[in-house]
């Protein structure tokens, strides 16, 4: 059995993640457990930054702290761009060599 590369990994789990999903009738009830559990940890931090605060006040509370956790995660995800964007490139075979999934495209054949 050959080691795969890095790149071979990523594309095997970009191939199996959209036949997965091309397989599901229902996104948000695939995906509801998940977003249920991370309301349910925002409402409880927001619990205990104010014990003494309604539950309106705790509801409002959690949002502010879900929307502060996109924004965030928008930040750290547009510095990592800046920063690939910034690297220098190493020069790579002309981009025609290969087609969009990575398989060779033959000339002159």
């Amino acid at each position: 059995m050959s080691t795969l590369t890095p790149e071979q990994r990523t594309l095997r789990a970009s191939l199996a993640a959209h036949e997965s999903w091309a397989r599901t009738p229902d996104r948000q009830a695939r995906t509801a457990a998940a977003r249920d559990g991370r309301w349910k940890r925002y409402v409880e931090r927001a619990a205990e930054l104010n014990p003494d605060a309604t539950p309106e006040a705790v509801e409002q509370a959690a949002e502010h702290l879900r929307l502060a956790d996109m924004k965030r995660m928008a930040l750290k995800s547009a510095q990592a761009r800046r920063k690939l964007a910034d690297e220098p490139t190493e020069p790579t075979e002309p981009a025609a060599t290969t087609d969009r999934y990575g398989g060779r495209i033959r000339r002159g054949a």
